[in-house]
């Protein structure tokens, strides 16, 4: 093999860095949803879903253009189950963020829940329409 070839087989995560304006109130945002923190150092943990490989590194950094821009992309299989799960936890209430938005199917063929963390970023929850 030459240059890249072979080299995906080699990757065991791809984690982006999100960032935390409240660190600590990001983390019981993301544990409400239903993800496991596991702190990697200060100011740093791997929030994962269950006992897959899908999980990204929640980081005490924070930079207003950065987070408000930054956009994370959830694929699930039950759209209607998730939205149910996230409208039950009254997230706009309990940490002040941007209430979700229920289910819209959009233009490019999926139905999507809209959903901020306390930091601005904004979570696309998607399944197929």
């Amino acid at each position: 093999m030459t240059g890249t070839e072979g080299l995906a087989s080699t990757v065991r995560a791809m984690r982006p860095f999100v960032p935390a304006r409240d660190f600590g109130e990001s983390q019981r945002f993301y544990a409400a949803l239903g993800f496991q923190a596991r702190p990697l150092g200060d100011g740093l943990a791997e929030l994962r879903l269950g006992q897959g490989t899908f999980s990204f590194l929640l980081q005490d950094f924070y930079v207003k253009e950065f987070a408000e821009n930054l956009m994370m992309h959830l694929l699930v299989e039950d759209i209607d189950r998730w939205w149910r799960h996230i409208e039950s936890l009254a997230l706009g209430e309990r940490f002040g963020v941007i209430p979700p938005r229920p289910p819209k199917t959009e233009e490019w063929g999926m139905r999507v829940v809209y959903l901020w963390d306390p930091a601005g970023v904004l979570w696309h929850i998607a399944a197929d329409a």
